[in-house]
């Protein structure tokens, strides 16, 4: 990981939790986490919306010093969009980070690019930073067709973006073969596809950019990898799933990150 890219470590509860569950995790992350082990890391955590309100309210008595990020969000400030929650709503809760084009929604609920550009846009217009997706199946990855997936998602996620935009943002690479599996990339596999991504950044939206925008890696990730992933000079973080919902595996993720 570059020195002049702050890590960010993101954990996604998916659809895990209760509100007073949540409430406990999000206490125990912060008495596990060592501060003086992540001084120099960025953390969020993303419960379901059924949550978002009462984590926020713990981390901001307490003031911990983990960002509130959400798993999805519309591209409309508001309308006949039943069952959808806006943009606008999530930033009246402070939330920092969207997780935005997630496999699981690609997959399951048939998010398109073009759906995910526009969720793009729409977390910026709102003032928060968006964690756009991108990763291949495992049969996309053994035809030798990662390369044309991930990128062809990058351009279509990033399209209508002006530069400052496309820096600040943070672009996690999941292959899905990954996700829920057991099985990870190397950290060489890994640094390979995101060293394409950012050099794709650079190459479209400029070297500033391309310097600037976090990459992170999500698939599997553990206390046992992170250290492999984050000594990678193009991997700034990790989108971390089932593993975030253990406090204590989580806060020794954090720390390895911020090693």
């Amino acid at each position: 990981m570059s020195t002049a890219r702050r890590p960010l470590i993101s954990g996604n509860w998916k659809m895990n939790l209760t509100h007073l569950e949540a409430i406990h995790v999000i206490q125990k992350v912060s008495y596990s986490i060592d501060p003086g082990r992540y001084s120099h890391v960025d953390v969020s955590v993303h419960p379901p919306f059924t949550a978002l309100r009462s984590v926020q309210t713990v981390l901001e008595a307490d003031d911990i010093s983990i960002a509130l990020g959400a798993q999805n969000a519309h591209w409309e400030p508001s309308g006949a969009y039943t069952g959808e929650i806006s943009p606008l709503m999530l930033a009246k809760l402070n939330v920092r980070y969207v997780i935005v084009g997630h496999s699981e929604r690609r997959q399951l609920f048939g998010e398109t690019d073009d759906m995910v550009a526009r969720k793009v846009a729409a977390v910026f217009k709102a003032g928060m930073t968006p964690i756009m997706c991108v990763g291949e199946t495992l049969e996309e990855r053994e035809a030798g067709g990662t390369e044309p997936r991930v990128l062809g998602q990058l351009q279509a996620g990033l399209a209508g973006l002006n530069p400052e935009q496309v820096g600040s943002m943070v672009v996690a690479y999941e292959p899905i073969w990954a996700i829920g599996t057991g099985r990870t990339a190397t950290p060489d596999d890994a640094q390979a596809v995101c060293a394409t991504i950012r050099a794709a950044v650079s190459s479209d939206h400029g070297s500033q950019a391309g310097g600037s925008i976090r990459v992170q890696y999500g698939g599997s990730v553990k206390r046992s990898n992170i250290g492999g992933l984050m000594a990678q000079p193009d991997i700034d973080g990790a989108l971390v799933g089932g593993a975030s919902l253990d406090p204590v595996e989580f806060a020794e993720i954090v720390a390895f990150s911020g090693s």
